[in-house]
C-alpha cells in the first residue's frame, strides 16, 4: 500500500497547534537560516585538524549517540516500512553526505568557502526548475524575479569578499575535482530536498533524522576509510568545532530544515538558502573582524528582497 503524502506527520500537525507553536513556526524561516549560516564558520575552525570525511563520519556518529535517546524518551514512531525506512535513508545520504561531503572536499582541494557558497548557491534556481515537472507545484513570475534577485544578491556579496577578478582567477586555476565537489553538493542539497518533500512527510522528524544520519555514517565512513588516513587532532579548536557542527547544525538546523520541508513549498524553502552568506558574512565580521564594504552591503539588501518575493504569500 503507497505512502499518504497528504497528510503531515503526527509531529509536524502539531507544531502549529497551540499560539505559541505558531509563533515558533513563523520564526523558524530566520533561526534556520542563522544556525545553518555558522556551519561554515565550524568547518573553518575544525578541518585545519582532520580530513573532511573523517570529520563528517566522526560528526555524523555523535548525532547518532545523542539522537538515540531522545528519540526513544520521545517514543518516536520509527517507520512502519522497508519503503518509508529508504526513503529517509536516501534523504540522509543526499542531504547529509553528498552536500556536506562535496563542499569538505571542494575546500580541502583549494575551493574557497566563498566560491563555494556561490555554486551551492543555485541551488533555488536548481529547485525552481525541478518543483514543477516533479512536485507539481507552481513557480510565480513574481517568485521567479526573487530567485534572480537573491542570486544576484550573493554573487555581489562574495563578488565584494574575493573580488571577481580574484575569483575568476581562482577558478580557473583549480583542479577540476574541487569544482566537481561543489557541484557534487549542489545537486545533492537539491535533489535531496525534493526528495525529502516528495517522499519523506508521512515520517517521524526524531526518527527520520536519526534513519538519515545512520545512512549518511555509513556513506562518509567508507568514503573515509577508502580515501583518508583517519587521522585526527584532538585540539581545543577541533573539539569545539565538532561540538557546534553536531549540537547546532546536526540536530538543530537539520531539524528546522526538514520541518521547513513539510510545512512550505520547496521552493519557497530553498530560497532561504541565498540569506546563508549575507548571514555568514555578518558572522565573519563579528567574530574575526572581517570588513564589508558597500557592495557586499548592498548585495544582502538585494538577498533579502529577492528572498522576500519568494516567500510572500499571495493575497
Amino acid at each position: 500500500m503507497p505512502e499518504d503524502r497528504s497528510r503531515p506527520a503526527p509531529d509536524t500537525a502539531a507544531s502549529a497547534s497551540t499560539p505559541a507553536r505558531r509563533a515558533f513556526v513563523r520564526v523558524m524561516p530566520g533561526l534556520f537560516v542563522l544556525l545553518w549560516s555558522t556551519g561554515f564558520i565550524g568547518a573553518k575552525f575544525g578541518l585545519p585538524y582532520v580530513e573532511p570525511f573523517t570529520f563528517l563520519a566522526v560528526r555524523f556518529l555523535l548525532a547518532l549517540v545523542l539522537l538515540a535517546p531522545l528519540a526513544w524518551a520521545a517514543r518516536a514512531a520509527w517507520p512502519k516500512s522497508t519503503a518509508a525506512l529508504g526513503h529517509q535513508a536516501v534523504t540522509g545520504t543526499l542531504v547529509h553526505a553528498v552536500y556536506l561531503g562535496g563542499v569538505f572536499w571542494a575546500i580541502d582541494h583549494g575551493l574557497s568557502a566563498g566560491v563555494a557558497a556561490l555554486i551551492v548557491g543555485l541551488q533555488p534556481l536548481l529547485t525552481a526548475v525541478a518543483v514543477g515537472p516533479l512536485l507539481g507545484e507552481r513557480v510565480s513570475a513574481r517568485q521567479w524575479l526573487g530567485l534572480v534577485l537573491g542570486l544576484t544578491g550573493v554573487a555581489m556579496v562574495v563578488g565584494e569578499k574575493l573580488g571577481f577578478a580574484g575569483a575568476a582567477a581562482g577558478l580557473a586555476g583549480l583542479e577540476p575535482i574541487a569544482l566537481s565537489g561543489a557541484v557534487l553538493a549542489l545537486l545533492g542539497i537539491t535533489a535531496g530536498t525534493l526528495y525529502q518533500k516528495r517522499f519523506g512527510g508521512s515520517t517521524d522528524l526524531r526518527a527520520a533524522t536519526f534513519v538519515q544520519y545512520a545512512a549518511a555514517a555509513v556513506v562518509m565512513g567508507v568514503a573515509s576509510l577508502a580515501l583518508e588516513t583517519g587521522d585526527i587532532q584532538w585540539t581545543g579548536e577541533f573539539v569545539f568545532a565538532l561540538g557546534w557542527l553536531t549540537l547546532v547544525l546536526s540536530l538543530g538546523a537539520i531539524s528546522l530544515l526538514m520541518t521547513l520541508i513539510r510545512l512550505g513549498e520547496a521552493a519557497r524553502v530553498a530560497s532561504l538558502f541565498y540569506l546563508v552568506p549575507p548571514v555568514t558574512a555578518v558572522t565573519a565580521w563579528a567574530l574575526f573582524g572581517e570588513t564589508l564594504g558597500a557592495l557586499a552591503l548592498a548585495g544582502m539588501a538585494v538577498a533579502v528582497v529577492g528572498v522576500a518575493l519568494v516567500v510572500a504569500r499571495r493575497g
